[in-house]
């Protein structure tokens, strides 16, 4: 058991839309990820995701409005639920999602993270 500096992982990351996983507990996967500009739109039919914004704002889109957080909120996607996030400027978040969720979900392209890598 080590303790988890948020900010040095944080430091590790350089690309964005590129999360990285930083713990692992009951079958879920906690990573960390610095994003700006449009992601693509997607879905996981089988996995809820949590996000929380740690430094910036993140949009979630949803076909039927969007959703907007700031630093300290949090946000749970339920599986099968089409969502687009953005972050108007660069974003700093954490997600929980269980083992082998693929970031861009239902879509496979230049995104899509297959292996992410743990720091």
């Amino acid at each position: 058991m080590e303790k988890i500096t948020l900010s040095a992982k944080l430091a590790q990351i350089t690309d964005f839309w590129d999360p990285k996983i930083v713990a692992e507990l009951n079958g879920q996967h906690v990573k960390l990820a610095k994003i700006r500009g449009d992601f693509v739109w997607h879905r996981h039919d089988d996995e809820d995701e949590l996000f929380v914004v740690l430094k910036g704002r993140l949009i979630m889109h949803l076909r039927d409005g969007d959703i907007e957080l700031g630093v300290g909120d949090c946000l749970v996607v339920p599986r099968g639920m089409e969502h687009r996030p953005e972050a108007p400027e660069e974003t700093h978040i954490m997600m929980f999602e269980p083992v082998g969720t693929l970031n861009t979900g239902n879509v496979d392209n230049e995104l899509t993270k297959k292996t992410p890598q743990r720091i």
